[in-house]
């Protein structure tokens, strides 16, 4: 007999961190347990109101299902009865996790895919003064590779600011749909010399079609313009990387769906994260292996984290052990 227990968390964030959509002290996270003959399987998500979630919206959508896992719906089923989000990527983590722990195999054996290792992760840089993000970008300046948000207003001052600070770090840039269409053709020859190597959602989804007219002399990535392998015909021609995040997918199991259909298509991928814990990134490890950026430092990010939390030694993220996930 199974049963469904819901769990709403807040873990402090290490200062606070901020986007062009404003700024957060504390990440606040639903967690599933789906607890079988002694056996607990976890999977932990990150309501986004970007995408209209809340705390409540989230583990109401969780709870709708309760009749559903503990009479033994399987992730397969569970697709089509939740929309991609962050409810069903809590669901469908902790059902991996479970059948990991039932048949003592790690989740990449299952899913009949390469064992992730070891990779570098970006390090994300929070939106801030040209000033301050030259401070943060010269303490994490050994870094090989640094995320900065971006806002619009600014920017070029704040990746000039951070190349100065790390000037041997590999830069990506982040706008968060916070630029217009000048902004992007006033700053990426500008972003070009200061040797940005990727931009991350530049524009609104609303107003993406805009960059298949566009020359792109730094790759573009698409964020809040892919969530699952439905999006992906649409970002044909705008984008040259699509970024995979669970909370987006509502899942691992559609994260990998996707992950296959836009290498079939000739995207590049990246993995991202939201700001969450070891448990929230562990799935999202099983995605490294075919990706050209990794950017799961969400725990970074936090003040503490969980026990038996992934491994960043050398600026990389490694796999989960068996006793965080899968």
């Amino acid at each position: 007999m199974r049963s469904l227990e819901v769990e709403r968390e807040a873990w402090p964030i290490d200062g606070s961190f901020t986007i062009s959509r404003g700024s957060k002290t504390s990440a606040e996270v639903v967690t599933a347990h789906i607890t079988e003959n002694g056996l607990t399987g976890r999977g932990e998500c990150v309501p986004y109101a970007r995408y209209g979630e809340t705390l409540d919206s989230v583990v109401g959508q969780i709870e709708s299902q309760r009749g559903f896992i503990e009479n033994d719906g399987d992730k397969t089923q569970l697709q089509a009865l939740l929309p991609a989000g962050a409810a069903r990527n809590a669901l469908d983590c902790a059902l991996w996790d479970l059948a990991a722990k039932k048949t003592g195999k790690r989740v990449w054996e299952t899913a009949g895919i390469a064992a992730p290792v070891s990779t570098v992760t970006a390090y994300t840089l929070s939106l801030d003064t040209p000033e301050n993000m030259n401070k943060a970008a010269s303490r994490h300046s050994g870094r090989p590779l640094l995320k900065l948000k971006l806002a619009g207003p600014g920017d070029i001052e704040r990746v000039t600011a951070v190349r100065d600070g790390a000037p041997d770090s590999r830069i990506i840039v982040d706008a968060n749909e916070g630029w217009t269409i000048k902004d992007y053709d006033a700053m990426v020859p500008k972003l070009l010399t200061l040797g940005v190597s990727m931009i991350e959602q530049p524009l609104p989804v609303s107003e993406d079609a805009a960059l298949a007219a566009v020359d792109r002399p730094i790759k573009l990535c698409a964020d809040e313009s892919c969530h699952d392998t439905a999006t992906l015909d649409g970002l044909l021609g705008r984008y040259d990387v699509v970024n995979i995040k669970l909370d987006k997918t509502g899942g691992l199991t559609e994260a990998l769906a996707l992950q296959k259909a836009a290498l079939d298509l000739d995207f590049e991928i990246m993995v991202g994260c939201m700001v969450a814990t070891s448990l929230a990134m562990a799935p999202a490890t099983l995605l490294t292996t075919n990706a050209v950026i990794v950017d799961l430092d969400g725990p970074l990010l936090l003040a503490k984290d969980r026990p038996h939390a992934l491994d960043f030694n050398n600026y990389s993220v490694a796999p989960p052990v068996p006793r965080l996930w899968g």
